[in-house]
C-alpha cells in the first residue's frame, strides 16, 4: 500500500479523534522513526514520553519476545511469573510499600481516586468527601481521570462528571489551603504539569502540600505518567523535591510501548485502603505487559539511563536557552530533565511542528502555545545539536 492508501484507510474506518499529521510510521531503529517512504525523523516526542529506551534496545525487545513464546495473559484469578518481580521492583525504586498494575496512565488515576475515597470512607463511613485538584492539569479522557483535570476544554462537553472536585492553582500554597475542608480526603497533581504546558511544581508548593497532608491525613496523589521514570532526572520526579506521596501513578515509559499502568501505595494507604472486590482489571499485570516492566528497569540500570538523564539535560536545556535568545517567537523555556518546553509566540504551535515534520524532526505541543520536547531518554549531546540544526530550519 502507498502513503495516502493508509491515511485514507484509517481515516475510513477507525473513529475520528485525532487530526494526525500526515505522516505514516512503519519502523524506528534507535531515536529515528521511518515512515512508508523511507524518510528518517529524529524523534523527539518518543510517542508522547513513551519510548523511553529508543526503538532498538536488544535486551527489552528479546524479554517481550521470550514471554510471547510463554504466555501473553492469564487473568488475575492466578498468579503469573513476571508480576511479583515487576512490583517488587517498582516498589523498591519508590520506596513503596505495594502495586496495582493497570493498563494505561488513565486507569492508574482511577485506582488512585478509589484507593482516596475508600481510605476516608474507613475513616467516618461517609460518602461525602472532596478531592483537591489543580488548575490547567491533565490527568486523562475517562470520566473520573476528567473529573480531576483542570480544563473545561476537555470536561464540558462530557459533564456531569464525578462529584466532590475542587480545584486549586497550581504552585500557590494559599489556594490549595484554602480549598481544604474537613470533607477532603485527597490533593492530586501532576509533579510536573504536561498538557498545561510544562510546569515543574516549585519545591516550596510540593513540600507545603505535603506538610498540609500530613496536617489534615489527607492523601497525597503524585501522577508521574509523563515525568516519571526518568525523565527529570530522577527516576521520579518527587525525588528531587525531599517529599514522598501516599499514592503514585505511572505509567508511559513503565512499559516503553507495552501498555501498562500502575498506581503505587505506601504502607498506610495500602493498609486501609482497597481489599478484595474493590477493584480489579481483567488484563492489568498480565505476563507480557510484567515482563516488559522488568525488561525496562533490568535495562535502565544496565544502561544507567537515569544517570545519563541527569548528566545531558543540563546540554539540552542549554541549546534550548540558546535559541530563546536567538529568536523572537520563542518566548521561554520550561522544564525539567528531558521534559522541555518552548513557548511560541506571534505564530501558531502547529506551523512549527509541521515545518519541523518536513525537515525530519518530531516534536508536538503542550495547551495551546509551548513545543514539547520528550524524547528517548538515551539521546545524546550529538542527537540535541541534529534537534538544534533541524528546529532551526522550521523557526527561520
Amino acid at each position: 500500500m502507498k502513503t495516502n492508501e493508509y491515511m485514507e484507510q484509517t481515516e475510513q474506518y477507525v473513529l475520528h479523534t485525532y487530526n494526525r499529521f500526515p505522516l505514516v510510521i512503519d519502523h524506528g531503529e534507535g531515536v529515528h522513526l521511518y515512515d512508508t517512504d523511507g524518510k528518517a525523523y529524529l524523534d523527539f516526542a518518543a510517542g508522547i514520553a513513551v519510548y523511553a529506551l529508543g526503538y532498538s534496545n536488544d535486551d527489552y525487545k528479546k524479554a517481550v519476545k521470550e514471554q510471547v513464546d510463554k504466555v501473553i495473559h492469564v487473568s488475575n484469578l492466578f498468579y503469573n511469573v513476571p508480576m511479583g518481580s515487576a512490583a517488587e521492583k517498582l516498589a523498591k525504586v519508590s520506596g513503596m510499600d505495594k502495586v496495582f498494575f493497570t493498563n494505561s496512565g488513565t486507569e492508574s488515576i482511577e485506582g488512585a481516586i478509589k484507593v482516596a475515597r475508600k481510605y476516608a470512607y474507613l475513616k467516618d463511613g461517609s460518602n461525602d468527601h472532596e478531592i483537591i485538584a489543580m488548575n490547567h492539569s491533565f490527568h486523562g479522557r475517562s470520566l473520573g481521570a476528567l473529573s480531576v483535570t483542570g480544563n473545561t476544554h476537555y470536561q464540558d462537553p462530557f459533564k456531569p462528571l464525578i462529584g466532590g472536585i475542587k480545584f486549586a492553582d497550581f504552585n500557590d500554597l494559599e489556594s490549595v489551603k484554602a480549598q481544604i475542608t474537613d470533607k477532603t480526603c485527597a490533593i492530586i497533581m501532576e509533579t510536573v504539569q504536561g498538557e498545561g504546558g510544562i510546569y515543574p511544581a516549585t519545591k516550596e508548593f510540593l513540600q507545603g502540600v505535603r506538610d498540609l497532608c500530613d496536617e489534615h491525613d489527607i492523601l497525597l496523589i503524585l501522577d508521574e505518567i509523563q515525568c516519571g521514570m526518568g525523565r527529570t532526572g530522577k527516576l521520579f520526579a518527587w525525588q528531587d523535591y525531599g517529599v514522598q506521596p501516599d499514592v503514585m501513578t505511572c505509567a508511559k515509559a513503565l512499559g516503553c510501548g507495552v501498555p501498562v499502568g500502575a498506581f503505587v501505595l505506601n504502607k498506610k494507604t495500602a493498609e486501609h485502603s482497597l481489599v478484595p472486590g474493590d477493584h480489579g482489571t481483567t488484563y492489568g499485570g498480565n505476563p507480557l505487559a510484567c515482563a516488559a516492566v522488568n525488561a525496562v528497569f533490568e535495562c535502565y540500570e544496565k544502561q544507567h539511563v537515569v544517570e545519563h538523564v541527569a548528566e545531558t539535560a543540563p546540554y539540552l536545556e542549554k541549546k534550548l536557552d540558546e535559541l530563546v535568545e536567538k529568536y523572537d517567537c520563542l518566548a521561554a523555556r520550561r522544564g525539567k530533565g528531558f521534559m522541555q518546553g518552548l513557548v511560541v509566540t506571534g505564530r501558531p504551535v502547529g506551523e512549527v511542528i509541521n515545518r519541523a515534520i518536513e525537515n525530519g524532526l518530531l516534536v508536538i505541543s503542550a495547551g495551546s502555545d509551548v513545543l514539547r520536547m520528550v524524547p528517548p531518554l538515551v539521546i545524546t549531546k550529538d542527537d540535541i545539536d541534529e534537534m538544534i540544526e533541524k528546529l532551526e530550519k522550521a523557526l527561520q
